[in-house]
């Protein structure tokens, strides 16, 4: 089925030296995007990590660390990805838990002010899990009735992503062919940091979801106890989660 899209859309795919937002960088980028009109079109960048790329990160996708030397860091490239997602909505596999948090550090890292918050997000492995629950392989043969023959290339999995978003929209009659409510759909946190360091409670109010101050409102700690905003800003936190807090204070400032 054809998307019903009232924005660009943006399928896109990382592999990477691990699986910690915080220390963890990006080897490949793939996107693939899609506009209201029906027009396609593809990018895939490797990216020197700037750090050993670990063996059994190799060993799922086969980049090596000869092959990424003379390949731009992200930072090289971040200008050009920032262009070709402005104003996109976003889709991924697994994409809201993994690719969408790691791409938000490397943005910051680079210097980007870019705000992925403000996108509608839709995962398309969570449409899969809800409806069958399996592996991306899996959901290909079962959606696309075809092998995935290069899993864990970031171009192959954008690829087939994008296919079994298609597929899931014909198969499914109560799932609306409407990016906003798949990306409802498909958000399954209330997180207000990527990372979930900061969430929204019932009232919708930003509370603070790990530590001694679990479930207590983030501008009430940030008045009683005024060193633990500096304990978080340097300490092991990712740069989005400083970032959402850092707006948080300033604006309680300005109140």
């Amino acid at each position: 089925m054809k998307l019903n899209l009232k924005n660009p859309i943006v399928f896109f795919d990382l592999e990477t030296t691990g699986i910690n937002i915080v220390t963890d960088r990006i080897v490949q980028i793939a996107y693939h995007k899609i506009y209201p009109n029906g027009k396609e079109e593809s990018k895939s960048f490797l990216i020197n990590p700037e750090m050993p790329i670990p063996p059994e990160s190799t060993a799922i996708h086969k980049i090596t660390n000869e092959a990424v030397v003379g390949c731009p860091t992200f930072k090289q490239v971040a200008a050009e990805i920032i262009k070709d997602f402005e104003g996109c909505d976003i889709a991924g596999y697994n994409s809201n838990k993994f690719d969408i948090p790691l791409l938000a550090e490397e943005l910051l890292r680079a210097g980007s002010d870019i705000d992925l918050s403000k996108r509608k997000f839709v995962d398309v492995q969570v449409i899969f899990h809800k409806k069958e629950q399996r592996t991306l392989s899996a959901a290909y043969k079962f959606y696309c009735d075809k092998d995935l023959d290069g899993a864990h290339d970031a171009s192959v999995d954008t690829m087939a992503t994008y296919e079994i978003l298609q597929a899931q929209l014909d198969m499914y009659n109560d799932l609306p062919n409407d990016i906003e409510f798949l990306s409802k759909y498909t958000t399954q946190t209330n997180n207000v940091d990527f990372a979930g360091r900061i969430v929204y409670n019932e009232k919708g109010e930003e509370v603070f979801n790990f530590g001694k101050y679990k479930g207590q409102k983030v501008t009430d700690i940030l008045l009683t106890d005024t060193g633990y905003f500096g304990w978080i800003l340097n300490g092991d936190f990712s740069l989005h989660t400083k970032k959402v807090l850092t707006n948080i204070k300033l604006r309680n400032f300005k109140k």
